[in-house]
């Protein structure tokens, strides 16, 4: 398995994170739909859905976020508009620090993800409009690192990356 880790700066739209870089575990998982969200719910990241990714930039600010690619591909632009394209394909996962900007640029008819928060969070999705700032920041900010990461538990790759 690859790990691409990545950090994006704030481009005063979309704040990113200041703390953790995103990470794509790519071939982390064999792409089955039952098997990926109970991998994520073993772990400890619940509140699980299935469906694809917005076309537009948002965020969450106040929690991380996994997505696992199910089916299909797509270019997923990360970082928000200064930020950076990625193709992702069925088995990889991409780990969403709070305040990450995800938008779909392009997809096969077949792209499907299952998304989950740690603990169960709620989740808002934000999109970087001028009076939500001093909010959003604060909740990045009071986001903590997860008790687990969501594919490889305990002792996972993200405690690597995320101090």
């Amino acid at each position: 398995m690859n790990i691409v880790a990545q950090y994006f700066e704030d481009d005063g739209s979309i704040p990113n994170s200041p703390f953790f870089q995103t990470l794509i575990y790519e071939g982390a998982l064999n792409g089955n739909e039952q098997e990926t969200e109970k991998v994520f719910n073993e772990n400890g990241w619940l509140n699980s859905w299935q469906n694809g990714v917005f076309d537009y930039h948002h965020y969450h600010s106040n929690t991380h976020e996994v997505l696992g690619v199910i089916s299909g591909s797509a270019q997923l632009q990360l970082g928000g508009e200064e930020g950076k394209v990625f193709l992702v394909k069925t088995g990889d996962v991409i780990i969403l620090p709070a305040g990450t900007g995800h938008k779909k640029i392009a997809s096969s008819s077949d792209f499907k993800v299952v998304g989950a928060y740690p603990g169960g969070s709620d989740y808002d999705t934000r999109t970087g409009e001028i009076g939500e700032r001093p909010e959003v920041m604060e909740n990045i900010k009071q986001t903590k690192i997860p008790a687990s990461d969501p594919v490889f538990g305990i002792s996972g790759p993200l405690f690597n990356y995320w101090k």
